[in-house]
This record gives structure tokens, sequence and C-alpha cells, in this order.
């Protein structure tokens, strides 16, 4: 536990909320990046003890969230007529698609299977030969190297009835997307540690640069975010637009380099819609020609569909910072966790589940002291 009790200190806590307090001066717009960070701040009440200076907006660092509706119906299309195993984290089978949700397939009689690893699915690919087995491969950099080394194993094992469907978006194009939108709000960022773990802080600088907005590199746990918000505020109140790592203590300059090898080895560099929001150029992974055989998208004749969202659904807005999930008129009524209309409410990431699920901590009425 102590690395645990370390990193949620109260009286450290309450150190960094009032060097916040002694630095602001002026309103500030931070962006955490990802789903992780909007969950600790959410569920430890870190944004009602922050000063009224600052704003956290909430950004679209879900990746179950900004997977595209055409991959979800592509999935539930050879799960119910191809008659695959399709495979897949258990956040993904609640995600509504153009007309129904993996979980609905499952229930129509798909073979839909949650797993914890794309390993296992593998396993399974070896244990029924004659029978094709699917994994719907959805994540951040942080998951690639997993789904890489699935079809490197794979591969290995001569395994012919193993494929994936890529779904892997890149978070620093996604960064760039949002400060070259008009309407962006963001003046600096919260970057997501378990990216960086990965692969290492130099996509960074080039943004920092171009934008002139601060960029700090945190952890997940309160004192991890409190940090990185006080380092944030020092630089904007002078003026300053540097990347710093809060997290030095898993993340390295460089990141983690077998984990990259094994990224390029399987997966190059594409463009890639995000759910909610647009194509972004270079934002995507996709599997390479010479692993086309373990590519379920081309593998599969799977026909092209229109997709709509749901319009009555504001996750775009909320995933730019633009709105927040209680600015929803649907939030906690026609949309909710059983019922979501969007995928920000279904991941344990999502900035709408996160809210609904810790509603008491944002309703309350008065701000904690530090």
């Amino acid at each position: 536990m102590k690395h645990l009790t370390e990193y949620r200190d109260p009286v450290l806590a309450g150190q960094y909320l009032a060097e916040i307090k002694r630095t602001v001066t002026r309103p500030w717009t931070i962006m955490e990046i990802c789903g992780g960070q909007t969950h600790s701040l959410v569920k430890y009440g870190l944004l009602q003890m922050l000063p009224p200076e600052i704003t956290m907006v909430h950004g679209p660092g879900c990746p179950v969230c900004v997977t595209p509706t055409h991959l979800i119906d592509r999935a539930i299309y050879l799960a119910l007529e191809c008659g695959v195993i399709l495979c897949s984290f258990g956040d993904m089978l609640r995600v509504p698609g153009s007309e129904k949700s993996l979980l609905q397939a499952k229930a129509e009689g798909a073979d839909v299977r949650i797993l914890y690893s794309p390993l296992e699915a593998v396993s399974l690919a070896q244990k029924y030969p004659d029978r094709e087995v699917v994994f719907f491969a959805v994540g951040f950099e942080t998951t690639a190297p997993a789904n890489a080394l699935s079809v490197i194993q794979a591969h290995q094992l001569g395994l012919t009835n193993y494929s994936i469907i890529a779904s892997h978006v890149l978070v620093p194009p996604a960064m760039e997307a949002l400060l070259g939108d008009p309407e962006t709000v963001v003046q600096a960022f919260l970057a997501a540690g378990h990216v960086c773990t990965i692969m290492g802080n130099g996509e960074y600088y080039p943004i920092v640069e171009k934008y002139q907005v601060p960029i700090i590199v945190t952890g997940f746990e309160p004192i991890d975010l409190l940090q990185g918000i006080l380092m944030v505020v020092r630089q904007l109140e002078k003026g300053e637009a540097r990347l710093e790592n809060q997290y030095a203590r898993v993340v390295r300059e460089h990141g983690n380099q077998p984990a990259q090898q094994a990224i390029e080895e399987i997966f190059e560099v594409s463009d890639r819609m995000w759910r909610g929001l647009a194509v972004i150029p270079h934002s995507g992974l996709e599997v390479k020609a010479k692993y086309v055989a373990f590519d379920a998208t081309r593998k599969f004749d799977v026909p092209l569909t229109d997709t709509k969202e749901d319009e009555t659904c504001i996750a775009g807005a909320i995933m730019k910072g633009l709105k927040k999930p209680l600015d929803c008129p649907n939030f906690g009524t026609t949309c909710h966790p059983a019922h979501p209309l969007g995928a920000p409410m279904v991941s344990s990431e999502g900035s709408c589940a996160t809210y609904y699920h810790f509603y008491s901590a944002l309703s309350a009425t008065a701000p904690v002291e530090a």
C-alpha cells in the first residue's frame, strides 16, 4: 500500500493546493488529455478543491470513446454474419454502433468474448483451428505493443485463423488537432504518463514550440495531478511554454525501446477517424502490408455502410473541451451507463461515465479548503 498512500497524501495535497492558490492570478484552462486523469480528478474531488481561476477540461484520451462507429459495425458484422469468435476488452462490448452494440450481437447468438489480453485470443486460435478468431484491438500507444506482439506470436506459430481489427489512435496528432481548432479553449495540457512510458517525450517538443503551450507529463494519482497542475500554472503565470515530466519515476525521455520496436514491426501510421471529432491526419496505426493476413479489415469482405452518430450526443464538444458532461441535456436521463447514447458514457475512462458514477462529488455546494 505504500506506493498508493504516498501519492494520496492529504497533507502534501494541501500543500500543492495552497501553492496553486498562491501562484494563480488569472483564469486558465487546462486540458487533461487522458480519461484516467479525468477519473482521478473527479473521483478524489480535486475539481472542487482547485481555485476558481483554474478550469479543467476533459480531452479525447479514452480509446473506447473515440473508436469510430464503422469499426464497431464491422466487428458486429464479423461476429453475426461471418461466424468468427470476436474478442475484445469488456468496455467495447457496450459501445453503441450505428444500430446495436457487440453486447446486443452476443445476445443474438454471436460468439463474442471478453478477454484481458490479445495473447488470450491467440491461444483461442490455437484451441479452435477450424474457427476464425478476431481481436478488436483498441487503444492508444499503451496497448499497441501487446496487440503487435499477438500478431508476432500468431505469425511465429503459423496460425492462419487469427487476425485483428486495428483501432489504434495516437495522442500527439490529436493534441495538435485540438490546438489548431479555431474554437479551442485549451491553454495547456496534462499529457498521459502511460503513453509517454511507451513512446517517450520526443513527440511533444514540436507541439510546445509550435503552439507555445505548456505540456506536463503526469501520472494518475491525486498528488501527480496536483503537482502537474502546479507546474502548469507556474509556467502560464510566467508566460513560459515548456515540456516537463512530473511522472519521472516511470517515464524516461526515450520511452520503452522494445515496445516501440514491436509497434514499428507490425503497424504503420495512417489517417484515422476519431468518433465525435473528425479524421485526424497521421493519428492512427494500421497493420502493415507485410502482415496483411492478420488484418481482419482486409481479410474479410465486409460491406461498407453509412454510419451515423446519435445527433443528440455532444461527445465531440466534450472531448474538445468546449463542454462538460453536465452541460448535456441527456446526461443521467436518456443517456446513462445502462443506455449510453455515446461512447463516453460507456468506458470507465469516459468523462460522462466518470461524472455519472461520482456525481455526488461534483454536486458539492461548497469548495473544499486546503
